[in-house]
């Protein structure tokens, strides 16, 4: 679970990123689960577009997305960023650490 502190550290890094992949008529389905990993696998970081004709709630998407392990940090418009902390990312995200 996120900080209120690290999600903003993380919007502020996907502020210039674009959207590289869409949800839309065919769901959420197991390829896109598997993409969404392989991706995150790599960058930690990614930002995905809900298009319109798209029939999934966003309650839907977000018990998807924990089932696997992938924080929503943002939601804005059709538009989410996603993060999953990986050790094989090629330029790792040292997010802001919780004050004890």
């Amino acid at each position: 679970m996120l900080t209120p502190k690290q999600k903003a550290y993380l919007k502020s890094l996907a502020h210039p990123l674009k959207a590289c992949f869409q949800i839309g008529k065919e769901g959420l389905s197991e390829n896109l689960r598997t993409d969404l990993l392989n991706y995150l696998k790599k960058h930690e970081l990614m930002k995905v577009s809900i298009l319109n004709n798209s029939n999934v709630s966003l309650d839907e998407i977000e018990f998807f997305l924990t089932e696997v392990g992938i924080e929503l940090v943002q939601k804005i418009g059709h538009t989410l960023v996603l993060y999953k902390h990986s050790e094989d990312a090629k330029n790792p995200i040292v997010i802001p650490m919780k004050k004890i």
